[in-house]
């Protein structure tokens, strides 16, 4: 831990001392050192409560299908039923949230996430897949714990321990801050909601041996011209996304910048022990330096957890 908080100081540090070069024509800015320079603070806000998967009234069209007058009209009917969805109508009158979050909303690029397949859907699940799933449920069916019997019956997102990866980098109702800082032979990113950090080495180096499992898993980075591609193994299975083969899974993305304030986030996701085939979503990452990440003080204000548990206990006395 001390070697690793090192390392993202040298990166910080370096980071904040860069300034950007002016850009070539047709290359992305670049950094003192030479290589692309995407950093910044970003948020995927715009895409927040966009789903994972092509709806079924979009059946045979494709993203760009979609007018920009029609993508934002549905947007915006999306975020009037997302807030909605959490204060409800009588709290939530008509535009009260449009200056905020409503307008962020509409500028929102997609209609669904997963590109591809080109049909928008997410893979079907391999037969191996489908009985992990069923021994799952067959235990809990089996557990005579409650959901909140004690802190450890509760998500480790309730705990504040992690989303895990790519789950961190996902948009959410809030907390949908990231910071790119980069130094020669690293990038390391930092996300807002659970204050996680991943430090990304870019020296070619191999992965950490099969026996370390992480949250965030373990990346190793490399640039495509301008384009970084991060591969990411080793999950921990507390952790492990959508709930696939931990040492089977590799998570591969590629942050390419496609405007001056703007770089695509794609990944792809890989496991032959858990989906039919590889699959991608990706979404805008939208840079705004105006509003940096704010501190995340999840345990030290987790009262949710706390009154998870007190209402369980208080259920129990009744």
């Amino acid at each position: 831990m001390r070697f690793r908080a090192r390392i993202l100081g040298a990166v910080l540090l370096a980071g904040a001392a860069a300034t950007t070069m002016s850009a070539q024509s047709g290359h992305a800015p670049r950094t003192p050192w030479g290589d692309p320079d995407l950093q910044g603070n970003y948020t995927n806000l715009s895409e927040a409560g966009t789903p994972m998967e092509r709806p079924k009234e979009f059946e045979g069209r494709s993203l760009n299908d979609v007018s920009p007058a029609e993508r934002a009209h549905i947007k915006k009917e999306s975020a009037e039923r997302l807030i909605g969805r959490f204060l409800g109508p009588t709290e939530a009158p008509d535009n009260w949230w449009q200056p905020a979050y409503g307008t962020f909303a509409e500028r929102g690029a997609q209609l669904w996430l997963v590109v591809d397949p080109a049909d928008g859907k997410i893979p079907p699940l391999t037969p191996d897949a489908r009985a992990r799933q069923d021994a799952r449920a067959e235990a809990r069916r089996k557990s005579t714990r409650g959901p909140a019997d004690s802190w450890t019956d509760r998500s480790l997102y309730d705990r504040c321990i992690t989303r895990g990866y790519p789950a961190s980098g996902m948009p959410s109702i809030y907390g949908n801050a990231y910071q790119i800082v980069q130094a020669p032979g690293y990038v390391a990113i930092v996300y807002e909601m659970i204050h996680e950090t991943r430090v990304i080495p870019l020296d070619a180096r191999p992965h950490v041996s099969r026996g370390t499992q992480l949250d965030m898993g373990d990346a190793r980075g490399r640039w495509e011209g301008d384009t970084l591609v991060v591969e990411t193994t080793n999950f921990r299975e507390r952790s492990v996304y959508q709930n696939a083969t931990p040492e089977r899974l590799t998570v591969t993305e590629r942050f390419t910048r496609i405007g001056p304030k703007q770089v695509r986030w794609a990944v792809t996701i890989d496991d032959p022990t858990t989906w039919t085939k590889p699959w991608t979503f990706a979404m805008p990452l939208t840079q705004d330096d105006t509003e940096p990440l704010q501190l995340y003080e999840c345990h030290e204000g987790n009262y949710g957890l706390k009154n998870i548990l007190s209402a369980a206990r208080a259920e129990e006395r009744k």
